[in-house]
């Protein structure tokens, strides 16, 4: 395992990411450095009132501790009693304009270690896109560069990674799905089996299940602006009024939901002692709730349910 070689690439990828987001909003993006009393630390990068850019965090981590928390030891019960680092960027955009969607990105990286015995390791992360008002040209957009950043590594790596995107991003106790999805992957440790038809570097011969993994998220990562950048670029300058903001904000509110009841992440933070400040950088900044709320039929906004708010092949269905 190459741990700094992970962590300079992060590190990279989260400057290039704000640097990006910076050109686009006209604002720069505050930089925090904080420490974890038990060990560890980041780097967390945020924007508030930007001019596109309601709220925006890109955050970097890199944390670790002999005692992993109760939501990491109930999904791998043997890494109870190891000494465990975790390192990622995750993102979360949440634009002004109720036409701009919100997106999520992250890719992270885990070890845990016990002497006398091999270290166990894995990849995860993902990206995902969440729309208030549902444009077909935008999601297509979005799926394809998520297609584009796996199609190197195996065919069966974006079907199955979309899949887990649409069944990972789903609020149970709503019935319906967070967004439009993406991918999504965790425990990515291995090589592609021969059937998968992987090709490209990420599959040379020679290449190692490390070095294969870590080419995956660096391609995820990788793809993250080309995916979200000109979908935000299309929308932020597209008129509104407060009843498309009263939608977003209701909405919104499905996004605090899931973050705080179903994610995995915001768990494992919370429960390992992260910085709260960073950790709730995910929620959006203006949310509102209301009671057994319907959308008025053949509206923008019950189309969103009808047309988007489901699983779709978005490279391949035409409505």
């Amino acid at each position: 395992m190459h741990t700094n070689q992970v962590k300079e690439f992060l590190l990279e990828l989260q400057a290039l990411i704000v640097e990006r987001l910076e050109q686009v909003d006209g604002k720069p993006f505050r930089k925090d450095e904080w420490q974890r009393p038990q060990g560890g630390g980041g780097l967390t990068r945020l924007i508030e009132e930007g001019n596109v850019l309601e709220r925006g965090g890109v955050n970097f981590s890199h944390v670790m501790g002999d005692k992993l928390p109760p939501s990491a030891t109930a999904h791998r019960p043997e890494l109870a009693g190891r000494h465990w680092q975790a390192m990622g960027v995750s993102l979360v955009m949440h634009p002004r304009n109720p036409y701009a969607p919100t997106s999520h990105m992250n890719v992270r990286f885990f070890v845990a270690e016990k002497e006398g015995e091999a270290p166990v390791w894995w990849f995860g992360g993902g990206m995902d896109l969440t729309p208030y008002y549902g444009f077909e040209e935008d999601a297509r957009h979005f799926h394809d560069m998520c297609h584009r950043s796996l199609r190197n590594f195996g065919d069966d790596y974006y079907p199955r990674y979309k899949k887990w995107c649409d069944e990972y991003f789903f609020l149970k106790h709503r019935n319906e799905p967070r967004g439009i999805g993406g991918i999504f992957f965790d425990d990515l440790s291995s090589l592609p089996s021969p059937a998968s038809g992987g090709e490209g570097k990420a599959s040379a011969p020679g290449t190692d299940a490390f070095e294969h993994c870590f080419n995956l998220i660096e391609s995820v990562g990788d793809h993250f602006l080309p995916a979200y950048v000109p979908l935000l670029e299309r929308r932020a300058e597209t008129p509104y009024g407060e009843h498309e903001r009263d939608f977003q904000a209701y909405r919104r509110g499905r996004y605090v939901e899931f973050n705080l009841v179903w994610d995995r992440g915001t768990l494992f933070g919370l429960q390992s002692g992260g910085r709260t400040e960073s950790i709730l950088m995910s929620l959006p900044p203006i949310v509102k709730w209301r009671y057994d709320w319907q959308p008025e039929p053949g509206s923008a906004e019950a189309k969103l349910y009808s047309d988007f708010l489901r699983p779709r092949d978005w490279l391949n269905d035409i409505a």
